[in-house]
């Protein structure tokens, strides 16, 4: 990643739009990226048969860009800031075209309300966002406006499954963008059948070797890799060490089209106990 790069935040005057602002700031402080905050409001140009009203239009445009002024004041001054408002059908598709439009490297956005703090529970626009976008998403938690930082770390969740490969790649980007250490978490001896935990764990420090050679072949990023141990993911998640300024790497499900995200089950289930943001990488195959 580059200084042309582009973190794209989906921004709403809620604490769930502070929550991302947040991340994107400290994302885009890390990797010497532009940030671009993005506002969408309702598309009035395609009412139908209702009239447009130049006043409530003006108001919206009006109370969009007061927002926009006050995101301005929580971002250091040392982040290149960019705030537009954009109209859509929807939040998701707005924030979609402008990333494409943009060449945007991720989608920032926040958490729904009503999870535990520091957990996740997603929301509409994000939900939207999983299945639908083309771009990298990343999730921040509820409350992340109060405690997000520069990155520490980047962890790669990595398997044998479809997809694998973009998490690894997308992992060795990240770390090599903000210079700093990459962890490889083998999933695989989570997805094997049977109780035997011994086999399951050799399985799983071959898989992490493995892996963990192939990422210093591609790239000097300094990285260790580690293996997932619990009976569920979720237990294997709460059992790992997390850093306050990291972020985790995931792939999108099988059932995700080509170039599209789609949350799977997997993934799902480490947001349940994920006390840090999530990237989740479009399927290329």
């Amino acid at each position: 990643m580059t200084t042309t790069q582009r973190i794209l935040v989906g921004y709403e005057a809620t604490p769930a739009g502070e929550d991302a602002l947040a991340a994107g700031a400290a994302l885009a402080a890390s990797f010497g990226a532009d940030l671009d905050v993005v506002l969408v409001m309702p598309d009035t140009s395609r009412r139908g048969n209702v009239p447009n009203d130049p006043a409530y239009d003006a108001l919206l445009r009006d109370t969009a860009e007061g927002w926009l002024a006050d995101a301005r004041t929580r971002v250091p001054s040392s982040v290149a800031f960019s705030g537009r408002v954009v109209f859509g059908d929807s939040l998701a598709e707005g924030l979609i075209t402008t990333a494409e439009e943009l060449g945007a490297t991720v989608i920032v956005v926040g958490a729904a309300r009503g999870g535990l703090l520091g957990r996740f529970t997603v929301g509409s626009v994000a939900g939207a966002l999983l299945h639908a976008s083309p771009v990298p998403v990343l999730l921040a938690p509820e409350g992340w406006r109060d405690r997000a930082q520069q990155l520490t770390r980047v962890t790669s969740m990595v398997g044998t499954r479809a997809g694998a490969a973009d998490v690894l790649t997308t992992g060795e980007r990240l770390s090599a963008a903000a210079g700093v250490p990459l962890r490889l978490v083998s999933l695989l001896a989570l997805d094997l059948p049977g109780d035997a935990a011994a086999p399951k764990q050799s399985v799983g420090e071959h898989h992490a070797a493995a892996v963990l050679e192939e990422a210093s072949a591609a790239t000097g990023v300094v990285a260790t890799a580690v293996v997932a141990k619990g009976d569920n993911i979720q237990h294997a998640v709460a059992r790992l060490d997390w850093e306050p300024g990291e972020i985790v790497v995931v792939g999108s499900s099988r059932l995700a089209q080509p170039s599209r995200l789609f949350l799977g089950s997997t993934a799902a289930a480490m947001l349940r106990e994920l006390p840090v943001p999530m990237v989740v990488v479009p399927r290329t195959e």
